[in-house]
């Protein structure tokens, strides 16, 4: 019995013919825990994309970002961990994970290029015995695997990184206060400590020098 396919796959398998080929696919490539190779390659990422599943059953797409070979750890052959950093308030992907624990991950290189895609069933915590392990972390999420398996590498393009966000909470610097939270309409619903860091880093700024910032690339958007 398949891990994954279910009538609506099968329905289109027949179509084109691939009934076999979706089987043996499924054959090779999946597994059920993590192994030493695709440890290392999870534990080097600086990002990945996440998917979650609202109340509705909307799926949504989210990126995360950290630092290269600290970000996701792989506690053992069925647990993966990584933080949930300071956003924009909305909570969207943890709270939706509260709501509706599976969730799928996806991690490529873009260099050589490479990709594994995890699926699995996520705690978020903020009270997590890991949380320290990450400056800055709010919650800790924890996965259970539930499946795992490399993709064709076919129709990624080939890209190179050019440097970390600025905003990666690190040990040896301070982490600037995200820019759009010194714009000047948002003043009244930030927290203490966001006003004072607003204060702290230049002050209030209206939303069109910030857009500024945003089309033209610049870091300090």
């Amino acid at each position: 019995m398949s891990r994954l396919y279910n009538d609506k796959h099968r329905a289109l398998q027949d179509l084109f013919n691939s009934r076999e080929m979706a089987d043996r696919v499924e054959e090779v490539a999946l597994v059920t825990e993590v192994d030493e190779m695709a440890k290392g390659f999870i534990e080097s990422r600086d990002m990945f994309f996440l998917t979650t599943v609202d109340e509705r059953g909307r799926p949504t797409v989210s990126y995360k970002g950290g630092e290269a070979g600290s970000f996701v750890k792989v506690l053992d052959e069925k647990t993966l961990a990584f933080p949930s950093y300071d956003g924009n308030g909305m909570y969207y992907s943890m709270g939706n994970i509260q709501g509706h624990p599976e969730i799928g991950l996806l991690f490529i290189d873009f260099e050589k290029p490479y990709r594994i895609r995890v699926q699995g069933t996520a705690v978020a915590s903020s009270d997590d015995p890991l949380l320290s392990e990450w400056q800055e972390a709010e919650m800790v999420v924890r996965v259970t695997v539930s499946e795992l398996w490399q993709n064709c590498p076919r129709y990624v393009h080939r890209y190179q990184k050019v440097k970390d966000s600025r905003y990666i909470p690190k040990q040896e610097c301070k982490t600037p206060v995200a820019t759009w939270k010194r714009i000047d309409n948002m003043q009244d619903v930030l927290r203490e400590h966001e006003l004072n860091q607003v204060a702290e880093e230049g002050g209030t700024m209206p939303i069109e020098e910030w857009m500024e910032y945003i089309q033209s690339g610049d870091e300090k958007a």
